[in-house]
C-alpha cells in the first residue's frame, strides 16, 4: 500500500504544472496602421494590453513578459503596468519584425518555464477559457498548440520550450507561421468557442467595431487618433 501511494505522489510531482507556463506579450510594435499606440488604447475601463494580460492570467498563466520597444510610448507602457508584477524585456529595434521580439521575450523568461504562450498585445478579447485550453493540451503532452475557430488558426499559441532555441531564432520573414509549418506534425489545434482569436486589430475601424461588439459601445469619444 505504502509503495502504490509512493508511486503516486511521485507521478503527481513529475506531471506538467501550470505555473511552468510564461506568456510573452508583443507590444513594441509602431501601430502605424491604426495611427495610435494599440496597447494603451482604452477597452472597456482598461487599456487593451490590460485585459490581454487579464485574460492570460485569468487562463492560468501567472508569470507575464511584456515586450516593448525603447520610445516615449513604451515607457508610458511602464508607468501603467508598474502595479501588475509583469516582467518587461525591450526591443530596441522599432523597424524589426516580430520575430524579433519573440526572441526577447524568450530571453527574458525565468529558466524554470517548460512552456510560453505567445500573443501579440492587441488581442484583448481573447477569453480566459481559450487560454486555459492551450494549458491543458499541454499539460496533456502536446508540445505546440493553436487555437481553431471555424478551422481558422489564431492567437495566442502555446509553444513547449524544447523549442527555445529555435523561437530564438526564428526567420524574419517566416515569424512562428512558418515555424509551425516546419513542425506541422506536432501542432495540437485546439477547436475554441470565440472568434475572437483570429480578430486583429490593425485600423481604427478594427479597434472601434471590435470595442462596439465586445461592450456594446463605441470607444469613449475623447480618444483619437494621433497625427501622422
Amino acid at each position: 500500500m505504502r509503495g502504490t501511494e509512493d508511486l503516486r505522489s511521485k507521478t503527481k510531482d513529475q506531471s506538467p504544472k501550470a505555473n511552468e507556463i510564461a506568456a510573452i506579450v508583443l507590444a513594441a510594435g509602431r501601430s502605424q496602421r491604426m495611427g495610435a499606440f494599440k496597447p494603451l488604447l482604452p477597452f472597456g475601463p482598461k487599456t487593451v494590453i490590460e485585459n490581454c494580460i487579464d485574460n492570460l492570467r485569468g487562463g492560468g498563466v501567472e508569470t507575464v513578459v511584456v515586450v516593448l520597444g525603447q520610445d516615449e510610448r513604451a515607457e508610458k507602457l511602464r508607468q501603467q503596468l508598474r502595479d501588475t508584477s509583469i516582467v518587461f524585456a525591450v526591443n530596441p529595434d522599432p523597424n524589426s519584425e516580430m520575430s524579433a521580439s519573440i526572441a526577447c521575450g524568450v530571453r527574458a523568461l525565468p529558466q524554470l518555464m517548460k512552456a510560453a504562450v505567445i500573443s501579440p498585445a492587441d488581442h484583448a478579447a481573447v477569453p480566459s477559457d481559450v487560454v486555459a485550453k492551450l494549458l491543458a493540451e499541454w499539460r496533456r503532452g502536446a508540445q505546440l498548440v493553436k487555437p481553431t475557430w471555424n478551422d481558422r488558426g489564431g492567437h495566442p499559441v502555446l509553444v513547449d520550450l524544447k523549442f527555445r532555441d529555435e523561437l530564438l531564432s526564428l526567420d524574419p520573414d517566416g515569424g512562428l507561421k512558418a515555424f509551425f509549418a516546419v513542425h506541422q506534425e506536432l501542432v495540437s489545434r485546439v477547436p475554441v468557442n470565440s472568434n475572437y482569436i483570429a480578430r486583429d486589430m490593425d485600423t481604427w475601424d478594427d479597434y472601434a467595431a471590435l470595442h462596439r461588439e465586445v461592450f456594446g459601445v463605441p470607444p469613449p469619444a475623447q480618444v483619437s487618433r494621433e497625427p501622422r
